[in-house]
């Protein structure tokens, strides 16, 4: 399409002008329909336009990925020719681009100009209050939509439903449930998809039972559902029910939701059968966003070399897939690799926020203070990008790491945003690592301003009193949480044994296994004392792993019973007597790994020969041959 004189497009009737850009529209030809509005502005043809010209013009930009043109163009159209049509089509624009405050904006602003409510209009009201999380707004919007006759709507049901249960307003999701005439597969996936985010996957099979229809969704809820709860065995019957029983095929949404919820779990045989399934159906020309799950479920796995292979077979890479591995090698502790490959990533990729951060976790928990220094003090001037709060984390991470903790606290002091959760916490641990109570104490203080519930780093404050010998400081920090009636949560550490998830927490017994288990424990502990293990009691003083009761801690043997029940404990050896000699264990903690269980997981991995993977919740732990890949710091 060219055009070069004011008289090409003069002699163009207004009809056949706004058949070009609505033929724009449909092609997506997107420099085409821009030259054309320029064209249209420049030769002065925007004085004599009608309103339809500009209407045509706003569904052009709404529909080429315009929105900030989308609405100028739309402010230019006369009020007496905006139909509910124009609106919905701005509203639909700016929530596709994540401007859902400003849709809601535009909702209001709609309805003061007493323009008529449509269901497509109502769906994006809903739409925006989901994803901000505005449920009094909601609720104001199921009202209307009550008042204007949409009940009625299947459409504006199912999106008033969604809002609910993204707002965590089951009950109501459940009453627009019921009060439908007429329910759509959609319907019955929006309310399954809720009761099993709320109540549970046990209550979710009832309504998936009882659907009278599935579609794809419908299944992959229910499978990611069994998997992310650890509940292998169900999650994987179902996904082979899906595939074989009722000839669903697996598109790249839902395998992108099943390695999601893998990641999550920990579950990497589902994840490995995915994968084959995958490689199957879509061959050498796999999905990038297929590809990039696959990466980001194997590292969090703890097969970060998997990971690796993964990502190096893929024909197809993008700043995510980079983003990906990157991270997950980060986690691992494999920091100088992550800096080999950065250089590479810069010939086809272009880093973004999230790279850096990536490349700063590295640096941090590889010791590389130096090469962490360089790219933070350069993110703006080489690369333009902004530095953000994470990576004012990442960086007081690496300083406070390596001991520089007068420099990391110079740091935070002159951050150009105020300190979050993350950027302290981070601190208070380097101040644990190297007994520093007092900036720790210091640090906290601020700290409870922000998270008062949050107990994680009273108990990291408590075991640096505990392990300088200040026990009595240490019983005051446990104290006074409990007189604020603050719980801790209880650690938990699950291993994966087959197909099936085997979970335990400190001193538990209600395994089906447990009389063997205990004695695998004995023997562990005898054999592990031999090779030179002595239990750390100090600390049990307030274990930032598994707790016990306050009487023990006079008692040095009890301490030191209650320390060989720790549930990463209790899992390795589920896990020694349950699998073949000389096979890797990969267990997942969702707290901390305290200092006791660490020394130990060395000495396990070397007594036994076996590769041990720890993943809590900061990072992996790789215990091979008496050692740890964290370097003792973590």
């Amino acid at each position: 399409m060219r055009w070069s004189a004011h008289t090409a497009l003069t002699s163009l009737s207004t009809r056949h002008l706004r058949s070009l850009i609505r033929e724009c529209t449909r092609r997506s030809s997107i420099d085409v329909g821009k030259k054309l509005h320029a064209a249209i502005i420049t030769t002065g043809l925007a004085a004599l336009a009608d309103s339809f010209i500009y209407n045509a013009l706003l569904h052009f930009h709404a529909a080429c990925g315009s929105p900030v043109h989308a609405r100028k163009v739309f402010d230019e159209i006369p009020k007496s020719h905006k139909d509910t049509v124009d609106w919905t089509i701005l509203m639909g624009c700016l929530a596709r681009h994540g401007m859902h405050r400003n849709g809601l904006d535009v909702f209001v602003e709609m309805r003061r100009e007493g323009v008529r409510v449509d269901d497509i209009a109502v769906v994006c009201l809903f739409g925006g209050c989901a994803r901000l999380g505005e449920v009094e707004i909601g609720v104001q919007g199921h009202g209307l939509m009550v008042k204007v006759g949409l009940s009625s709507s299947v459409k504006a049901c199912n999106a008033a439903m969604d809002m609910y249960v993204k707002c965590g307003e089951l009950g109501m999701a459940r009453r627009v449930f019921e009060e439908m005439g007429e329910r759509s597969v959609v319907s019955w996936t929006v309310i399954l998809d809720g009761v099993v985010r709320w109540e549970g996957v046990g209550s979710g099979r009832v309504v998936f039972d009882a659907m009278p229809e599935r579609n794809e969704v419908a299944w992959t809820v229910m499978i990611v559902g069994y998997v992310s709860v650890g509940l292998v065995r169900e999650g994987f019957a179902l996904l082979k029910e899906m595939v074989f029983g009722c000839a669903l095929g697996l598109n790249y949404v839902t395998l992108c939701s099943f390695l999601s919820a893998c990641a999550q779990s920990g579950d990497v045989v589902t994840g490995s059968w995915v994968h084959v399934y995958a490689c199957k159906t879509m061959g050498s020309e796999m999905d990038v966003m297929v590809g990039t799950a696959l990466v980001d479920m194997y590292a969090k796995c703890g097969r970060v070399d998997t990971a690796l292979k993964v990502f190096q077979q893929m024909k197809y890479r993008n700043v995510v897939t980079w983003n990906a591995v990157l991270s997950g090698l980060a986690m691992h502790g494999r920091g100088r690799v992550v800096l080999k490959m950065f250089p590479q990533m810069l010939k086809v990729a272009k880093p973004d926020d999230l790279t850096f951060t990536a490349l700063l976790s590295a640096c941090s928990h590889s010791g590389l203070v130096e090469q962490g220094r360089h790219y933070f003090q350069n993110l703006e001037a080489l690369y333009g990008v902004t530095p953000t709060i994470e990576h004012y984390a990442c960086m007081v991470d690496v300083l406070g790491r390596a001991g520089h903790l007068e420099e990391a606290e110079t740091l935070i002091k002159t951050m150009p945003m105020p300190p979050n959760e993350v950027v302290l916490g981070s601190l208070i641990g380097s101040c644990s690592v190297h007994g520093k109570p007092q900036l720790g104490e210091r640090l906290l203080q601020d700290l409870v301003q922000i998270d008062p519930q949050n107990t994680e780093y009273h108990v990291l404050l408590s075991n640096m009193y505990a392990l300088g010998g200040k026990k009595d400081k240490a019983n005051l920090w446990r104290q006074g949480l409990k007189n604020r009636g603050i719980r801790k949560m209880p650690g938990m550490s699950s291993v994966y044994v087959g197909d099936q998830v085997h979970q335990f927490s400190a001193g538990d017994k209600s395994h089906g296994q447990t009389a063997e288990i205990y004695m695998k424990l004995n023997e562990m502990i005898q054999r592990l004392k031999v090779a030179g293990y002595v239990p750390n009691t100090a600390c049990q003083v307030f274990s930032g792993s598994d707790n016990t009761d306050e009487s023990i801690a006079d008692n040095l043997e009890e301490l030191e019973q209650a320390l060989f029940s720790h549930s990463e404990k209790l899992a390795v050896c589920y896990g020694l007597m349950s699998t073949r000699a000389g096979s890797p264990l990969h267990i997942f903690k969702n707290l901390r790994i305290c200092q006791d269980c660490h020394s130990a997981m060395k000495l396990v991995s070397l007594v036994y020969d076996r590769e041990i993977v720890i993943r809590d919740r900061n990072r992996f732990h790789c215990f091979k041959q008496g050692s740890c890949s964290c370097s003792d710091y973590w």
